[in-house]
């Protein structure tokens, strides 16, 4: 037996994977644990699940491999301090400490963090073959195309090569500072979200606005190749020596300094949201037909953050050369922990590659799962009213009536999701039918703003009745938007055609208006029963009750906090929220049931977004 652990730490979202003799055992972000949200410690709590469920010890491990190669890391940060001089002193004292004490004396540092019980060989690929790794090997495909995007690892921002059987190999890469990923993120951070976390919310915005900035974005910021390639004019950025991601020529340019945090979102944001992100799905395009060109192939594996861009990731397969597209479900940094032990296994020890259907993720749902008696328990001790059911079919049927009668469910069952998506194990679900859902689970459920779209979850040999997917076409990863099929979609009321920005979320645009965006797209889930179980289940009850195979989901959490894990963390959400109903496995607790249950005012809060 070979058990090979894979970790990435000391950057964002860290988390450990653990492979036995070359199947996935478990892999987990350590947020989840600490509920310290991108958490980028060591991540200690999930390499000691990892090891339990594997029921190993560190000093059985035979590899332990880290996501990237920190010596070069570190030479790109002194290359870039040097270049830039004195310019980012600040910054190179900030970075200095940390570098010193810590990421220069990896192996050192690790084998203590394992508690020194591990005492076998470190293995350090580059950033991007980790990335690369994680994409292609769990991949249904033989062999594959490769393209990584991402901000950037040691030197290298985007790359791809080539995968077949138990072999990858890199032939092409852009450098720093070019990077797509840091270009959306300097937008990120001049529209007042977060960077490295709010790139998502961009993405949401953008279909709110319209992309009246992307010709100046190709005029100033970017020169853009016909092979997806670009080199960026340095001097509308600081993030190479500074503590900001623009500089006050990229102010000038936009007509003013960013949005403060939670500041008011203008029509402006809108239109450099959708500005942004149509270069971005141009780039990709652009990249993916010359990664084709080069490699032949029929299929593409994708990973790296931007590969989170589902929106860009859609438009490649509708509109790209390729035929099937798999794309890695914990693509940022979290996921590079589960391809280094990949590529140990593989690359590096030579082992065979047996291809699995419909993927060896296992549809992902690689953490933590808990026993009947662990819930049971702690229900009791906080003083929960809830029933157990006896049968899944009793269970789904009843809970479809909650959802049916637009009440809103949150959702545990099983192992816990890998990857920043709730996929049905870890999510607050709804009825897509309604027209008020999105707006009271943003506001009053999830806290946040308004403005941001649900995913659908659908039953996947319905998925071309309501999208415009191939017929059975999967997408279990909740990483693909396609549109509303036209049949599907409601007449626009006279007088509502030319709303602008958020007041476009008062027009009902489909059968399922909760779940289609602005644009008239949506962020597809398929559901089968192969992976999902009882999820599938439940949507297959309330298709049968309502004739729609389509539901609101969301993850199961609050605005600022990880997906919950546990009984209790599923337990504390749903109290601090007003959402109607919390079933955990084959129990089911009704808020109104509760001890102490009230409806909770968030005013105050929502006050704060100055959204109006």
């Amino acid at each position: 037996m070979t058990s090979i652990l894979g970790i990435s730490a000391y950057y964002h979202d860290s988390a450990a994977a653990l492979l036995v003799d070359g199947r996935i055992v478990a892999a987990a972000q350590e947020e989840r644990f600490t509920r310290k949200k991108h958490d980028p410690e060591f991540p200690h709590n999930a390499v000691r699940y990892c090891l339990e469920t594997a029921g190993l010890r560190a000093d059985q491990l035979d590899y332990v491999g880290f996501y990237d190669k920190p010596l070069l890391k570190f030479d790109r940060l002194l290359e870039t301090y040097v270049a830039y001089a004195p310019a980012g002193f600040k910054s190179f004292l900030g970075a200095m400490p940390i570098w010193l004490r810590k990421k220069l004396h990896l192996p050192r540092v690790l084998r203590k963090e394992l508690g020194g019980a591990y005492q076998r060989r470190f293995v350090f690929p580059e950033h991007h073959e980790s990335h690369a790794a994680s994409a292609f090997f769990p991949s249904p495909f033989e062999e594959a195309a490769i393209m990584t995007l991402d901000g950037v690892g040691e030197w290298a921002t985007a790359s791809f090569g080539h995968g077949k059987g138990n072999t990858i190999s890199l032939t092409h890469e852009m450098r720093f500072p070019h990077s797509i990923g840091l270009l959306y993120s300097a937008f990120t951070y001049y529209c007042g979200f977060r960077v490295n976390s709010g790139e998502y919310k961009l993405m949401g915005l953008a279909p709110y606005g319209e992309p009246k900035y992307t010709q100046k974005i190709l005029d100033h910021l970017i020169d853009l190749k016909e092979d997806g390639s670009f080199r960026m004019d340095m001097s509308y950025f600081d993030y190479c020596a500074g503590l900001t991601m623009t500089s006050s020529k990229f102010d000038d340019l936009f007509f003013g300094p960013p949005r403060p945090p939670e500041g008011k979102l203008e029509q402006h944001h809108m239109d450099l949201a959708a500005s942004i992100q149509k270069v971005t799905e141009e780039m990709m395009l652009r990249a993916s037909r010359f990664v084709h060109k080069q490699t032949g192939s029929k299929n593409l594996c994708l990973a790296g953050g931007v590969a989170l861009n589902c929106v860009g990731n859609g438009k490649v397969l509708r509109e790209g050369p390729f035929e099937n597209i798999w794309i890695q479900p914990a693509a940022g940094d979290a996921g590079g922990a589960l391809g280094v032990a990949m590529l140990i296994w593989h690359q590096l020890l030579d082992n065979p590659r047996d291809i699995t259907l419909p993927d060896a993720q296992s549809g992902s749902l690689l953490g933590p799962a808990y026993k009947e008696d662990e819930s049971k328990a702690f229900f009791d001790s906080v003083g929960a009213v809830y029933r157990r059911y006896e049968t899944d079919d009793e269970l789904c049927h009843d809970v479809a009536e909650l959802l049916a009668t637009e009440h809103v469910v949150g959702w545990m069952q099983g192992r816990m999701e890998f990857g920043p998506r709730a996929l049905g194990s870890r999510s607050i679900i709804g009825d897509a039918r309604s027209t008020q859902m999105q707006s009271t689970m943003n506001l009053k459920i999830k806290f946040r703003e308004s403005f941001r779209p649900f995913a659908p979850s659908v039953l996947r040999e319905r998925v071309h009745d309501y999208f415009e997917m191939r017929p059975g076409e999967d997408s279990p990863y909740m990483l693909l938007v396609a549109p509303v099929r036209e049949e599907r979609r409601t007449e626009v009321p006279a007088g509502t055609e030319n709303l602008e920005g958020i007041e476009k979320l008062k027009v009902p645009r489909s059968e399922v208006p909760a779940i289609t965006h602005v644009d008239y797209s949506a962020r597809v889930q398929t559901v089968d029963d192969s992976r999902h179980g009882n999820y599938y289940r439940l949507i297959k009850a309330f298709e049968e009750r309502t004739g729609c195979p389509v539901i609101i989901n969301t993850s199961f959490n609050v605005r600022g906090e990880p997906i919950v894990m546990s009984p209790a963390h599923a337990y504390r959400c749903f109290m601090a929220t007003n959402i109607d109903a919390l079933v955990v496995d084959n129990f089911v607790l009704l808020k109104k049931d509760q001890p102490g249950a009230k409806d909770i005012d968030n005013s105050a809060y929502l006050a704060d977004f100055a959204l109006d």
